[in-house]
Formats: structure tokens, C-alpha cells, sequence
């Protein structure tokens, strides 16, 4: 993941922004918006700048105004990349994202304890490793991958809930030779639901990190989290 993709047009951290409010679940800090009395909620798994971007929680705020509660927590625990790319492999061997799972899990039992009965859960870049591995289990109801990183065509097919894969044309960390792989292998799998789409002339990213001044950044960004909502509408009930 040394690649300058993953970082680019990184964030302004804002630990005050968004609608709703920060609490701690399952031993997290974590950003919470929606109904409180929501029996259905979506855990935000960040990417690599973590869960103080206003991005990530403007995006919160629009998914929990469909119903949901929604959940972002801070899985870094204070220690988002700094953006300096040479430090990265440092720093992502001190938050592997493959061990997000076991984190996870206690943000998902901290719901359930809350009379939360189904969860949806959708990973941007470093993420959507964590993602996946819920995926595999019967953890959460349904699943969104936004231009994954590190996800694998194996853990594709462990899938066990409905999945959707949001990919970028422009894409070094999962081109869309690989996220094409993802789907071929879903489409031989047809009691998984899925839904696969590759977005023309965008870069790894691009659903939270676009420029707010370019207005086709900005239009397909809001496809895709018109995709992501649909899929949880339609799989989370």
C-alpha cells in the first residue's frame, strides 16, 4: 500500500464535525448519528485517516437520515496516518488491517446489547479489509467494500452475506482487472447477492476523499454513497 494513491487529497481533521456525537462503544471512541432507538445500525470502517474526517461523517450523517444508527469508530485509537508516505509501512504494520475484525466484533456486540438486531458495514481503502472478514461470518447482515485495499480474490469468495463492490478505474492498490476477478467469482456464487461496478476516470478514493471543487468528483461520489445506501435499505432490516 506505499502507494501515493492511498493517501492522496487527505483530509482537514475535524474532531468536531458532523451531526451527531462521539461515546465510547465497545472500548472505542466512536462517532454516532441516527435514531437511537434504531433496531438497524451501519458500522463505518475509516480508511487510513481515520474517524475524524468530516467526509466520513458527513456520509454518516446522510446513511443515518435513511433510518439507521450509524457507527464510526475510531480504530486507530488516536493514531490515523500522518500522510507522510514514508512512514507508511511502519504504520501499517502497527494497525495490520486484517486484525480490525476482533475490534470490530466489540463495536458489533456493544449494538446488539443496545437492542440493535441487524448491521451493515462498509469499509473505504484500508477498511475494507475488515470489512470483508465480517463478511465471512455471521457477524453483519450485508456489506460494502468502497475501493478496497488489500482484499483478496480468497476472501472474496469466503463471502457469506450480501456484498457490494464499489471500484475506481484508476486503481493500483485494486485495479478493476481485480475487482472484475471479485466479480466473476461472486457471479459463480449466486445465492451470495452482489453487485459489482467499476467507476470510469476516478482514482482509489475517491468516495471520501474527492475535491469539492470538482463537480464530477462530487457527482460520482454521491453515486456511489447512493449505492452503498440502497444496498443496506435493501439487505438491512
Amino acid at each position: 500500500m506505499a502507494s501515493s494513491e492511498c493517501c492522496s487529497n487527505p483530509p482537514a481533521l475535524n474532531p468536531s464535525s458532523g451531526s451527531g456525537h462521539v461515546e465510547k462503544l465497545g472500548g472505542f471512541d466512536s462517532y454516532v448519528t441516527g435514531s437511537p432507538d434504531s433496531k438497524l445500525a451501519v458500522l463505518l470502517v475509516h480508511d487510513a485517516f481515520g474517524y475524524e474526517a468530516p467526509k466520513a461523517r458527513m456520509l454518516a450523517d446522510k446513511i443515518a437520515a435513511a433510518g439507521f444508527i450509524v457507527v464510526l469508530p475510531d480504530f486507530f485509537n488516536r493514531d490515523p496516518f500522518n500522510g507522510d508516505l514514508a512512514s507508511l509501512p511502519v504504520w501499517i504494520k502497527a494497525h495490520a488491517p486484517d486484525k480490525t475484525i476482533e475490534d470490530a466484533k466489540l463495536v458489533i456486540e456493544a449494538l446488539k446489547s443496545k437492542g440493535v438486531s441487524a448491521i451493515g458495514a462498509v469499509g473505504f481503502c484500508w477498511g475494507g479489509k475488515g470489512v470483508v472478514e465480517l463478511a465471512k461470518h455471521d457477524f453483519i447482515q450485508a456489506a460494502v467494500l468502497c475501493h478496497p485495499s488489500f482484499v483478496t480474490l480468497d476472501d472474496i469468495k469466503a463471502v457469506k452475506v450480501p456484498i457490494s463492490v464499489l471500484g475506481a478505474e484508476i486503481d493500483q492498490l485494486t485495479p478493476p482487472e481485480v475487482v472484475q476477478q471479485f466479480e466473476e467469482v461472486l457471479t459463480a456464487k449466486p445465492e451470495i447477492k452482489s453487485q459489482v461496478k467499476i467507476f470510469p476516470k476516478l482514482v482509489h478514493g475517491w468516495t471520501l476523499r474527492y475535491n469539492d471543487e470538482d463537480e464530477a468528483a462530487v457527482k460520482a461520489a454521491e453515486e456511489a454513497h447512493q449505492d452503498l445506501l440502497g444496498w443496506f435499505l435493501e439487505h438491512i432490516k
